[in-house]
């Protein structure tokens, strides 16, 4: 029972481990129409629209129409048009102030 435990501890750690990051540079706004609205990062490179899960934790609503530089962990892949990529910001490495 413990080299199960262990080893499933192990795993866990690992997974941890190779969590990647992205940095993204873009413009924040809301989008979509109450109660499905949602705020989202455009990446100024390629287009891409992110929906950001933990907006609250880094007030972000208050940095919209404003360019700004995140680091993030992506959480949920896109499903197709209408529905991004959902990720978790990490750090706010430059915004506007």
């Amino acid at each position: 029972m413990r080299s199960i435990a262990g080893t499933l501890c192990a795993v866990v750690l690992i997974a941890c481990a190779n969590e990647k990051t992205i940095d993204i540079t873009g413009k924040i706004y809301v989008k979509g129409n109450e109660p499905f609205s949602g705020l989202v990062i455009e990446d100024i490179k390629d287009h891409q629209s992110y929906k950001i899960t933990n907006a609250k934790r880094f007030d972000l609503l208050h940095k919209q129409q404003q360019t700004v530089r995140i680091k993030a962990k992506r959480v949920k892949k896109a499903l197709g048009p209408g529905f991004p990529a959902e990720i978790e910001v990490i750090e706010i490495v430059t915004g506007n102030k």
